[in-house]
């Protein structure tokens, strides 16, 4: 984890992560604190992994998505960054990039090693009300998130979740992944919506039904729920769906479409005009998809994406309540701890 004030919710690492997919490292830095509450999370695969997005709702802040077009020549991305501080944080990308190219990762433009260009996709989310005005990552952030990524991974008030909100609540950072055949397929999310992600009559997620083995770790109440009244206009979630299944960018896009639906199960409403919900897909290409040889093997090799993107909606959507769940109170913004303690009891 990166610099800034422990969260204590930091240390849930239920319900499997994205670290699972084999390849795939995720690192954040945030400032939380003296007028602060922002961070940056980069999910890194310094080797490659074919890449591609798909961008929903009317307020979207991103850089280098056209390149993830199907039709268009960089076929690998090393990693993406995801960004608190709205379109200043796109800065964040920068250090991804400074931290890439020390380490001659990138898409190569010369003969020598070091002569690379590094592809990093990016999106931001909107936070800035809570931290001071001028208070936003910039490249440093996106460096040290670099300098901090590892395999385990923290959840809640961290990275760019720092500063999220959804809905009425603190929102945060949620990871989740399952096992489909032999790909494996993960998610991480910075859950920050216009919509609400619980039924307040009832305090029950929305996607609570998504859980897998107990891994929410909370006993549901059943009782309404009250926060102080708020508004949050501008918001945007921003995740990450990764496998390591091989797939064109094409097939990638069909993940990240899927992740949408994940994400529409649990934020109600979702892809609000004044969201600019964005999603990226990672495929690192170590498992070949499963399929027949001769006049099927169309079919064969469709059923077997379809079940990849089935999972990945389902593990978006459990991302999305760890986000919820593990997130704690910044900037006056209440987590779902602080209005259903019993919950954790």
């Amino acid at each position: 984890m990166g610099a800034g004030d422990a969260d204590p919710g930091a240390d849930r690492l239920t319900g499997g992560k994205i670290t699972d997919v084999p390849g795939v490292l995720v690192g954040h830095h945030q400032r939380l604190g003296d007028g602060w509450a922002s961070g940056t999370t980069v999910v890194l695969v310094p080797d490659g992994a074919t890449g591609a997005v798909d961008q929903r709702g009317g307020a979207p802040g991103t850089r280098e998505t056209n390149l993830l077009e199907p039709e268009n020549l960089v076929q690998q991305v090393n990693a993406v960054c995801l960004s608190g501080g709205s379109a200043y944080g796109l800065a964040a990308a920068d250090g991804v990039m400074r931290w890439l190219s020390e380490r001659n990762f990138g898409f190569p433009v010369g003969a020598q090693p070091y002569e690379v260009v590094p592809i990093v996709p990016a999106a931001v989310l909107f936070d800035l009300p809570r931290s001071a005005w001028g208070n936003r990552p910039d490249a440093d952030f996106g460096y040290a998130a670099c300098e901090a990524a590892g395999d385990a991974v923290a959840m809640g008030t961290v990275g760019a979740g720092s500063g999220a909100v959804v809905g009425s609540l603190k929102g945060g950072i949620g990871t989740a992944s399952e096992v489909v055949g032999e790909v494996t397929v993960g998610a991480i999310v910075a859950v920050n919506a216009a919509g609400q992600a619980v039924d307040f009559a009832t305090g029950r997620a929305f996607a609570a039904d998504h859980e897998v083995d107990g891994e929410f770790g909370v006993r549901w109440p059943d009782r309404p729920g009250e926060v102080p009244g708020q508004r949050t206009d501008l918001n945007t979630t921003i995740g990450v769906v990764a496998c390591d299944a091989a797939l064109t960018k094409a097939e990638a896009r069909r993940l990240t479409v899927a992740a949408q639906d994940g994400l529409a199960r649990a934020v109600r409403p979702a892809h609000s005009m004044f969201d600019g919900d964005t999603v990226f897909a990672l495929a690192t290409g170590a498992r070949e998809l499963p399929g027949e040889p001769g006049s099927f093997a169309v079919a064969a090799r469709a059923g077997a994406l379809d079940a990849l993107c089935a999972a990945a909606a389902r593990v978006f959507a459990r991302a999305m309540v760890h986000g919820l769940l593990s997130a704690t109170s910044a900037a006056g913004v209440p987590a779902y701890r602080d209005v259903w303690p019993e919950a954790f009891g």
